[in-house]
């Protein structure tokens, strides 16, 4: 395994969601803010990273996308618990990724090799602008009464969707073996 510093990057991301959980389940809103961005901009950098200085890896391309849910998953999860979110769609989400994730194993086991879409990028910087906002409860945007945090839920949502029916309808000659 080839441990360079994108990989090393990505490592640390799923090294930070336990703490990112603690923090944020104990009441520390603003610190879990504090820990998600810096776990979300490692996402953004270690693939920058790997990109401009060739360090693209196997590992990479599994690690770095597990990682990327494992966080925003873990998130939701705990926003249901804190009745910030309704469970549908924690439900609606989590699907979408077992979906997404056992049809790209299903590709990789026929060697078909299933590239991140622009949806699928949108849902992932949706969904993550939608939990930073959850987390600063909705701030600066409840100073002018505006509920960005449930628009921010109904678009990560509906990318969400989309996307993962993207997925599919671009790749559906996997299903047909």
């Amino acid at each position: 395994m080839n441990m360079n510093i994108a990989n090393k990057l990505t490592l640390l991301r799923i090294i930070m969601i336990p703490l990112f959980i603690y923090v944020l389940l104990s009441g520390y809103s603003f610190w879990a803010f504090v820990v998600f961005s810096v776990a979300s901009f490692t996402d953004f950098l270690d693939g920058y990273l790997a990109r401009k200085l060739n360090l693209i890896t196997n590992f990479g391309k599994f690690m770095d996308p597990l990682a990327d849910k494992l966080l925003v998953t873990s998130a939701l999860v705990c926003f249901v618990q804190l009745g910030q979110l309704n469970a549908w769609v924690v439900i609606a989400i989590l699907s979408r990724e077992f979906i997404v994730s056992i049809f790209r194993a299903i590709a990789a086991a026929e060697g078909i090799v299933i590239a991140a879409s622009w949806w699928g990028k949108a849902k992932t910087i949706s969904q993550m602008f939608m939990v930073i906002v959850l987390l600063l409860n909705n701030y600066p945007f409840e100073w002018i009464n505006f509920p960005m945090d449930q628009v921010l839920v109904v678009l990560a949502t509906v990318l969400t969707i989309v996307s993962g029916f993207d997925y599919i309808v671009k790749n559906k000659q996997i299903l047909n073996d």
